[in-house]
């Protein structure tokens, strides 16, 4: 009798053990991605880079897997692009980093879009510079949640005007933090779905400002690891990104102990990388080329997963792989089959995690801007003047080797010529100079996931006497208003008829109130009027931001923006032309502008 029921409690324990594991092995993994902007390759300490510590960072890598040669774009907006989609870029129309060219087309799957309908619930949190207006907004793409911004830079890190889903809203103390905050509540919270969690911070991309917490420990500092061309590297710059990156650093901690104490670490999959190579002349073990630059420093990322249990720590993983990779192998780790309308260029390097001693075959990775294709196999690199690279051996570049490998060479070249037929073919006006206030793109006023669309300054044609705050356009506003003649003007296109209140971001001295504007609606050769508005309130503010850059910057300083509306409209689908004009003008000035909001009506 003792013996039946010692078996059958043996027998119930190793029921309740193996119906345990088949529970935990059914329940989806999460995933967190994180994704820092202009941090280059060395700009962790793991690498070797004695400037600065990263131990948060460092000790994710160490959990887990690290890719030793991985590549993204040269710039921001099409690294994004790739890592959505799976897809080389220009596959995706993404043909620039501002002024409609950033847009990622409507008709590609995104990685949102694959795991929300395998059942996940998706969050962005951050710079998303794929598209702002309608359909190309983050809600529109597979997100259910959006924290952030849609541009590819902002212009003031500290409580800045930022958009919580399509509405706009002011943030809450300096913005890596604040991203990280919404990020961790997301995660923290109840549900019974797995999430997706894309985290994409904004530095240490420029302006320079960071929190004298971290900016203290390091104004100081020594520079030991310099640049290749040290005379040229602005030491100031890099103290206040080692800053940023430090920062980073510290919030990648508190990212990884919410997982701890939430008690989701063992079945959530971290990964971390960087958008494209430093933002300025620093310290990146030895290789060539930067951000912008399609040379090895330029596109090779930092990269790691970490899996606990199911991804090995210590793994290393010397095979190269890609921002196009991390779609199909984020699937594949979560049993998920990507339901894609177009092939992917991307493969999944899953089983290089379990077992990265496989036989692996060669494959060639393409890094493009601005023209320029450079390609990279395992140990080769052809840059964009077809000079040939052993990498593994001159990561500088420094030593053209096509006499000595003319088969490598001959292969890279065609491959190459295959990648601009082929790929480049896709994305009109890859090769000529995208004139920026020539070329600006429609946008959509849609009621799909958004109500609200945002009309930003950059996306403006602009006549007269008037002009940008900046060159650089992403996070401009438009001044110098002092003429009948001067017009800012959008091209919209409206997808779905509707009503729509009208509301402009500005600033206006109060000695300068009182001028009257009319929006204009024109449709074909019609021009449609619209009752005019006075500027009847000041909203003044200061240029903001130098006070806390740490650099000099180069970008827009900003203002804070009030809002006023100026009416209400009926909009019936097709493409118009809106454009304000003053009709009367008080003082010297009208007013200046930051952006002009279309809220959809709603019964």
């Amino acid at each position: 009798m003792k013996r039946d029921r010692l078996f059958r409690s043996v027998v119930l324990i190793i029921v309740c053990v193996l119906m345990t594991q088949h529970r935990t092995s059914a329940v989806p993994p999460n995933v967190l991605i994180v994704v820092a902007d202009d941090q280059g390759w060395g700009d962790l300490s793991l690498h070797g880079n004695t400037n600065l510590s990263t131990p948060n960072i460092d000790a994710l890598a160490t959990a887990g897997a690290q890719f030793e040669h991985f590549y993204v774009c040269p710039v921001c907006s099409p690294t994004r692009a790739e890592m959505l989609t799976g897809r080389w870029h220009p596959r995706g129309g993404v043909r620039d980093v501002t002024s409609g060219g950033e847009r990622l087309d409507l008709d590609e799957t995104t990685i949102a879009d694959v795991f929300r309908s395998a059942g996940y619930r998706t969050a962005l949190f951050g710079k998303w510079h794929n598209g702002t207006q309608g359909p190309y907004h983050p809600l529109a793409r597979g997100f259910d949640e959006f924290y952030g911004f849609t541009s590819g830079h902002w212009g003031h890190y500290f409580s800045p005007l930022i958009e919580q889903q399509d509405e706009l809203t002011r943030g809450d103390g300096y913005l890596p933090d604040d991203l990280t905050n919404h990020a961790i509540d997301f995660m923290s919270r109840d549900d019974e779905k797995p999430f997706l969690t894309i985290l994409t911070l904004n530095t240490p991309h420029s302006p320079m400002q960071v929190p004298d917490t971290w900016w203290d420990r390091v104004k100081e500092r020594t520079i030991e690891k310099q640049s290749l061309t040290p005379d040229k590297e602005d030491q100031q710059f890099t103290r206040a990104a080692i800053a940023m990156c430090e920062n980073i650093d510290w919030n990648v901690g508190r990212l990884m102990r919410t997982l701890d104490e939430r008690h989701l670490a063992d079945n959530t999959i971290v990964v971390y990388f960087s958008d494209n190579g430093p933002n300025s002349n620093r310290w990146n073990g030895g290789m060539r080329g930067q951000k912008g630059s399609v040379d090895e420093g330029g596109v090779r990322s930092p990269l790691f997963i970490r899996w606990p249990g199911k991804i090995a720590a210590g793994t290393k993983i010397g095979e190269i792989a890609g921002a196009v990779d991390l779609l199909p192998t984020l699937s594949e780790l979560a049993g998920i089959t990507p339901q894609q309308k177009k092939p992917l260029d991307g493969v999944s390097v899953a089983p290089l995690l379990s077992k990265p001693s496989s036989d692996w075959e060669d494959r060639i990775l393409f890094s493009h801007w601005n023209g320029k294709v450079s390609a990279r196999n395992q140990k080769y690199r052809l840059d964009e003047k077809s000079r040939l690279y052993d990498i593994e051996n001159d990561l500088g570049q420094t030593k053209d080797v096509q006499t000595d490998h003319p088969d490598v060479h001959a292969t890279l070249v065609a491959a190459v010529a295959d990648y601009r037929k082929h790929v480049l073919s896709e994305l009109s006006n890859s090769d000529s100079k995208f004139t920026r206030e020539d070329h600006r793109a429609a946008v959509i006023a849609d009621s799909k996931g958004n109500r609200t669309t945002l009309l930003p300054a950059r996306d403006a044609r602009i006549s007269g006497g008037l002009v940008r705050s900046s060159r650089h356009p992403n996070c401009s506003f438009i001044t110098n208003w002092a003429s009948k003649d001067d017009a800012i003007s959008w091209s919209v296109e409206i997808a779905e008829a509707g009503t729509f209140d009208v509301e402009v971001l500005y600033t206006c001295d109060a000695n300068q109130v009182g001028s009257t504007i009319a929006l204009q609606l024109e449709s074909g050769n019609v021009v449609i009027p619209i009752p005019i508005a006075t500027i009847d309130r000041p909203h003044e503010s200061p240029l903001i931001g130098a006070a806390e850059d740490r650099v000099p910057r180069t970008e827009s300083l900003v203002k804070d923006f009030g809002r006023k509306k100026l009416g209400t409209v009926e909009l019936s689908p097709g493409i118009i032309g809106l454009s304000l004009k003053a009709t009367s003008i008080a003082a010297e000035q009208v007013m200046d502008v930051r952006m002009l909001i279309l809220k959809r009506q709603t019964e």
